[in-house]
């Protein structure tokens, strides 16, 4: 194909590039975009070549918007047609070039990269060399200057997080699967189990005349667990509160059965606030209801508060209890051993998720999560998203008991055994002294006589 005047950045046509077939390459970008899946027929090619007679082709700009305005239709297009006409009007190394023209654009939007380790002695040669980078040479890769943003958002503390980086995170746990498997009921079913279900199987045997040829059994019936979300919106949270309120609001979005409460001094539920679409509305509408917001901490109250007005409301047979919490509490650290051993044996599982728990050197030495560790089922940290991952992987493999083995024990060191003390030496007194041995030689006259 002998190449047509092609049109400058900022100029007119060169004079190395004598005029050609203008109408045949015009031509063949038409036939270019239609290979693209572009909508372009003969008509709108022979408006383009009418309106070459009125634009100077020899000007880029000007050529690119008379052949966008007359052969794109549809928006979408726009960004296939910017690179159909950046491939196929640039410039040719040589006069002519007998390339196909639909392989034209296929070496940069299909060829697979090579990858290569980087080395940044080959760039300096090239450039020392005085050569141009080729753009038809074949992308490299390198590796070493390369990096996943999506890889290092996982791994980044929430408390750390930036506005764009929240919505961000937010796509990215609305992606996770919240499954907490199923539970059994009181209720039965059709199906097979160890029950004769008598109606069913006298209905069954109507065809047979009465005699009993088909048994039919009945199962428990099996509904989705419930989910609880207790969480800590103290001042030592606060850095945390966000991330974990659009965590809140995202899980809630995807599971039918959850309850939602809010604490620092008193137990606020937050339920209803969640039924929001807007993220930003929801936090609005929960902060106003949530009177002790960045307040201090009283989780021992806050679960007794649960466990005497919302354990029998919320609680449907078998659910799982989510506890988000630091752990630094200004209450009895006897109350919350207390009431979270109850809340512990209501549910199916308590989880305490604890934020500060991803940090290499953390300990649970506050007297609250001392308090607590015991009746708690899993100790897990709510750090970052990786942690949310392992979090959703956890409760899709709850099984149908707890677990002994699985319960955090705090390791507590042995209390020293106290010494045996020494048997207690018997008094020096004198009536000791006296031989038993020998009976008394005195008695009283009136010994043994009524007075």
């Amino acid at each position: 194909m002998s190449t047509a005047a092609l049109p400058s950045d900022n100029g007119d046509v060169s004079a190395d590039h004598p005029p050609g077939h203008i109408v045949q390459n015009l031509t063949r970008f038409g036939e270019l975009l239609r290979r693209l899946g572009l909508d372009v027929g003969s008509g709108n090619i022979l408006d383009l070549i009418r309106a070459t007679e009125y634009v100077h082709i020899g000007r880029r700009g000007e050529f690119y918007q008379a052949a966008r305005s007359i052969l794109l239709h549809r928006k979408q297009d726009i960004p296939l047609f910017d690179e159909a006409f950046s491939v196929f009007w640039r410039k040719p190394k040589t006069g002519s070039t007998t390339m196909d023209l639909r392989s034209m654009g296929e070496p940069r939007r299909f060829r697979k990269p090579q990858v290569s380790p980087g080395r940044d002695s080959d760039v300096d040669e090239g450039l020392a060399g005085g050569g141009e980078l080729d753009e038809d040479a074949v992308q490299q890769v390198d590796l070493t200057r390369t990096y996943s943003a999506q890889e290092v958002l996982r791994e980044k503390d929430f408390s750390r997080f930036t506005g764009a980086e929240l919505a961000e995170g937010r796509m990215l746990i609305s992606g996770l699967d919240w499954d907490l498997g199923q539970r059994r009921t009181r209720r039965l079913a059709p199906g097979a189990g160890g029950d004769l279900d008598l109606r069913r199987t006298l209905r069954l045997n109507l065809k047979y005349g009465g005699e009993l040829l088909e048994l039919a059994s009945r199962a428990p019936k099996e509904k989705p667990r419930s989910l609880v979300l207790i969480c800590d919106v103290s001042g030592s949270m606060e850095r945390y509160t966000r991330m974990l309120l659009h965590f809140i609001h995202t899980i809630a979005g995807g599971l039918d059965q959850l309850e939602a409460f809010l604490f620092a001094t008193r137990l606020t539920r937050i339920t209803r606030h969640l039924r929001y679409r807007s993220i930003d509305q929801a936090i609005n509408e929960v902060s106003r209801a949530v009177p002790d917001w960045a307040g201090g901490t009283r989780i021992g109250d806050a679960v007794k508060t649960f466990n005497y007005q919302w354990l029998r409301r919320v609680l449907r047979g078998q659910s799982v209890v989510l506890i988000i919490s630091d752990g630094w509490d200004r209450g009895e650290p006897e109350l919350l051993a207390r009431e979270t051993s109850r809340l512990q044996r209501s549910c199916h599982r308590l989880i305490w998720l604890n934020p500060l728990l991803g940090s290499a050197g953390y300990q649970p030495l506050t007297k609250g999560m001392q308090a607590a560790l015991p009746y708690v089922d899993e100790f897990m940290p709510v750090h970052n998203l990786n942690s949310l991952g392992a979090l959703a992987e956890h409760l899709s493999q709850l099984g149908p008991e707890r677990s002994p083995d699985r319960i955090y024990r705090p390791i507590r060191t042995p209390a020293p055994e106290p010494e045996p003390e020494p048997a207690p030496q018997p008094a020096d007194r004198p009536i000791d002294r006296i031989r038993p041995m020998l009976p008394p030689t005195f008695r009283h006259p009136m010994w043994g006589k009524n007075p």
